[in-house]
């Protein structure tokens, strides 16, 4: 579990995160809406340490990571998976490479057993025979699939995911959260997806916290998310017909 204490971030004076409070629970997928520019990349990145936070508290169950030392904090980081919203992936590196990359960095396993577990993960991610090729051989939807092999190489406890939907089609979109939902009940853990897409949101997520102009305004689950009279929300929500002609249809079954 990670548990988020009045997380304040700013850049040149300009508060971006404000106060942020919340809880992300192991085994349950949470994921983070709000408007381009509300401040949920820069939330994420202070979780997982590539920001340091103004003031705060981030704790990886029960232990504050911003007051621990550099060692402690390695620690936490090898169980951290994170999926970033370009893939990035290593273009110099075939993509059994990439997905053996964090297992070089971080293990003494033998090559032979981080080309097995490598080998393992992409075929959780139902990529066979494709090792050898390089990720511009391939499509965006691959490379989304091998950046998330190479984020569970080391069964992450923490897993962390930038827009994972960006740039695909919708059915590419479901192959990914569907992968997101098996990854998370298998190695039950603790998973954060940051979105813009409604129809993820509506599939997987046990919990949605949505961030307005930098702050936690609202937090429930889907149900609760159909029926909520918060304006700020329902205007972010239902901007699209889709989502506005589901909400009708959800209520008159009620």
């Amino acid at each position: 579990m990670i548990e988020l204490k009045d997380i304040n971030k700013s850049f040149e004076g300009n508060l971006i995160t404000k106060g942020v409070s919340a809880t992300f629970e192991k085994g349950k997928v949470t994921q983070i809406i709000g408007k381009s520019g509300s401040g949920k990349s820069v939330l994420i990145k202070c979780v997982i340490g590539l920001y340091a936070p103004d003031s705060g508290s981030i704790l990886y169950d029960g232990q504050d990571y911003l007051e621990l030392d550099n060692a402690a904090r390695t620690e936490i980081r090898k169980k951290i998976g994170m999926l970033f919203q370009a893939s990035a992936l290593f273009d110099s590196m075939t993509v059994l490479e990439n997905v053996m990359f964090p297992l070089t960095m971080f293990t003494d396993r033998s090559k032979s057993e981080m080309m097995d577990r490598a080998n393992e993960c992409l075929q959780k991610v139902k990529i066979i025979d494709k090792g050898h090729l390089y990720p511009a051989e391939t499509s965006g939807g691959m490379q989304k699939r091998i950046a998330i092999a190479r984020a569970i190489a080391l069964e992450p406890e923490y897993l962390f995911a930038d827009e994972p939907n960006s740039g695909l089609d919708p059915q590419t979109a479901i192959v990914i959260d569907n992968l997101l939902q098996e990854i998370t009940q298998e190695y039950n853990t603790t998973t954060v997806v940051v979105t813009h897409d409604m129809n993820s949101v509506m599939e997987v997520a046990d919990k949605i916290i949505f961030i307005h102009e930098g702050a936690k305004w609202w937090e429930g689950d889907r149900q609760s998310l159909i029926q909520t009279n918060n304006k700020e929300l329902q205007e972010f929500v239902y901007a699209s017909k889709f989502m506005k002609r589901l909400r009708e249809t959800l209520i008159k079954g009620i």
